[in-house]
């Protein structure tokens, strides 16, 4: 493929133009009489790469579309972060003997000894009968009482005015994996970014919370606690960073991503709303692509918990009014469309 190249780059323009209406007419050709050809890796990767930087009128006619190069990253992911699967352990042998029999409501029978039969049952115990005369609380809308004395995350990290903060993955077309470093605020959602590395490190997180005291130090009533994992990479300068600005750490138990719901919310819609719909290939890429994204989700994305507000509402971005035009602008290189009232 690079010889080929090379040897287009010392062509005449005329016979370039000539083949290239030679190739269009047996592309057609070809189209009309195969429905879907087979590609391999080498004409993906070349696909792939030469319709980052052709332009959008030049890529009509091709065999895939923007979806299917995204779906091609995502297969190339998914075969590259695979482990091989480890063999299962197989079921317990008993020799001579019943295994232990379970009852139809979770209570295991002991193990009596006596041979195998395909047929032995054990009856389930009989049902628990409520008692005569106690008004059902459902019938009154009343939880029972271990749910109705307990407190969910969402309401606790709301009454503490927490901070949550995490890390986000982002692999790119090389197949080279980088850490986003973000913060959200949990009453007004706003969102900072912390920073992008491929290496996570104590020393990267103590920096972004040095970061993050300065942005608050205005208002320190709005951050009276941060809420993070435990990762290693939290530990240590962070902690202490943050116990200075008398801010405390919650840390959330171990695989429990409701316990850091916002934060994984937010995960979730960078996904969906960017990451999703395009190609990363360098730092410098996602870096404009994340801060263009975050200024949208701050000043413009409406919040079904802010009364459809933005988290940092300007005089540029009213409320919707009827009969008034509407102008729309792109973000993140057409991905996102902004609607404003005309001026």
């Amino acid at each position: 493929m690079l010889v080929g190249l090379a040897v287009l780059a010392v062509r005449s323009g005329r016979s370039k133009d000539l083949e290239i209406v030679v190739l269009r007419d047996q592309v057609a050709v070809l189209r009309r009489q195969v429905a879907r050809p087979t590609l391999t890796e080498a004409d993906r990767s070349l696909l792939a790469a030469v319709g980052r930087v052709l332009p959008r009128r030049r890529r009509e006619g091709w065999l895939v579309t923007p979806a299917t190069l995204l779906r091609w990253h995502r297969r190339r992911l998914a075969r590259h972060w695979t482990k091989p699967a480890t063999p299962a352990a197989g079921p317990a042998i008993y020799i001579g003997a019943d295994p232990p029999v379970c009852r139809a409501d979770g209570h295991r029978e002991p193990h009596v000894g006596v041979p195998a039969h395909p047929r032995r049952t054990v009856p389930p115990r009989p049902p628990h009968r409520p008692i005569h005369g106690v008004a059902d609380l459902r019938d009154h809308h009343i939880k029972p009482a271990p749910h109705r004395a307990a407190v969910s995350w969402s309401a606790f990290l709301r009454s503490q005015a927490a901070v949550a903060c995490d890390f986000a993955t982002v692999d790119t077309v090389l197949m080279r994996r980088f850490y986003v470093l973000f913060f959200i605020d949990v009453t007004t959602r706003e969102v900072i970014l912390g920073g992008i590395t491929t290496n996570p490190t104590a020393a990267c997180t103590t920096q972004a919370a040095r970061s993050l005291s300065l942005h608050h130090a205005g208002r320190p009533h709005q951050c009276r606690a941060l809420v993070r994992d435990g990762a290693g990479q939290f530990r240590g300068g962070f902690d202490a960073v943050l116990a200075s600005e008398a801010i405390t750490v919650i840390t959330t138990p171990v695989r429990t991503p409701v316990a850091n719901a916002y934060a994984e919310r937010w995960v979730g819609a960078l996904r969906r709303e960017l990451l999703d719909r395009t190609l990363i290939w360098n730092r410098r890429q996602l870096h404009c692509l994340l801060e263009e994204y975050i200024r949208h989700y701050n000043i413009h994305r409406p919040h079904r918990a802010l009364n459809q507000q933005a988290p940092r509402p300007t005089a540029a971005t009213p409320m919707f009014r009827p009969g008034v035009p509407v102008t729309s602008r792109r973000r993140c290189g057409g991905l996102i469309h902004e609607y404003r009232h005309a001026a």
